[in-house]
């Protein structure tokens, strides 16, 4: 998610990953030997990844990590979450301190070219909105010289910026570190609207007081289709975070479930079901990975619909209809690459 503080991050990133010693091992082969993957997510925003009362983070972002990490090492516990700010995570990526991003972060054009990183698939897609107290205002337009919650080294920076500009109407921005604190500043009364991404706004507001007391305002301003992040040295990583992602959307379109993938393995006649499964032994032979990686990640967390269903389904506080995030046989945007 472009932002003021875009230009050095950019310049911090491109150093370090310019001035890192080469790497003596490939991603993989690094993280099989440390025994667990590093995966970097956010610092808290329910739906994407937050903390339960246990202290457990739960959430799309952390259980995509949690299947990576069951693809390589067949255990959903052999992963470390590193929490990283929007100014931080790109940084971070490239000085080699984490091993992917999953972590509400759009592709853009110029973070694809100048950041010494690699998008690999887009997971979700969402777009730049408001939220506002209950019947402040109706729309965005009347929203002149509002004061404005942003989280700095997102693209809501630019969308927010440039939105009030093309209507010729003035606002004040207030940037924060973490989405938290611009939550807790708007709670307060020191901003009009908190703008960031839809998604994160329905987290936002489930996790408020009253959240009855707050207006997601209708209009999007922007397209923010997320992704994986990995660092551009390494083609095989690429090829394991693209296909293993792949994967869980292939699940769904099949119709394997957490629940009657183990029965599927053992009885379907279907060449493509055989081989997502592990049944015939190509795909896991062409990742370095056991055969049946992707049977035992939908075995243990499900398919793409059932992980945003356990994120953002009707069961949850957020309640967030999966909308552009349905399969493209549902009228979605979600489909997977052909695994063959």
């Amino acid at each position: 998610m472009l932002g003021r503080g875009f230009a050095a991050a950019v310049a911090l990133a491109c150093a370090l990953f310019a001035t890192s010693p080469a790497r003596s091992q490939q991603t993989l082969e690094a993280i099989k030997a440390r025994g667990q993957l590093v995966c970097g997510i956010g610092t808290g925003v329910a739906g994407f990844g937050l903390p339960d009362s246990r202290g457990v983070w739960q959430g799309m972002d952390v259980d995509l990590c949690r299947g990576l990490a069951v693809a390589i090492f067949n255990d959903p516990n052999k992963v470390r979450f590193a929490p990283l700010s929007s100014s931080t995570r790109f940084t971070a990526l490239g000085a080699g301190e984490v091993d992917v991003l999953f972590r509400t972060s759009t592709q853009t054009m110029l973070r694809d070219v100048t950041l010494g990183l690699r998008h690999v698939v887009t997971y979700f897609f969402d777009g730049h909105g408001f939220i506002v107290r209950k019947d402040s205002v109706a729309k965005v337009s009347e929203m002149r010289d509002a004061t404005i919650c942003l989280v700095q080294g997102t693209t809501n920076e630019q969308v927010t910026a440039d939105y009030f500009r093309s209507i010729n109407t003035p606002f004040r921005p207030v940037l924060f570190e973490r989405t938290d604190q611009a939550t807790a500043a708007l709670q307060a009364g020191r901003c009009d609207s908190f703008g960031t991404d839809a998604s994160q706004l329905a987290g936002v507001r489930s996790t408020m007081a009253v959240p009855a007391d707050w207006t997601i305002l209708p209009e999007r301003f922007s397209k923010e289709p997320y992704g994986a992040y990995i660092r551009r040295d390494d083609q095989q990583w690429f090829d394991v975070v693209r296909w293993y992602t792949t994967a869980l959307i292939e699940a769904e379109e099949q119709g394997l479930t957490q629940q009657n993938v183990e029965e599927q393995r053992r009885t379907s006649v279907s060449p493509n079901t055989r081989r997502l499964l592990g049944v015939t032994p190509e795909l896991g032979e062409a990742l370095k990975l056991d055969r049946a990686w992707a049977y035992n990640v939908v075995k243990a967390l499900g398919n793409y619909g059932e992980i945003y269903d356990r994120s953002f389904g009707p069961n949850t506080s957020i309640g967030l209809p999966r909308g552009p995030n349905r399969l493209w046989t549902d009228g979605g945007l979600i489909y997977a690459l052909p695994m063959r």
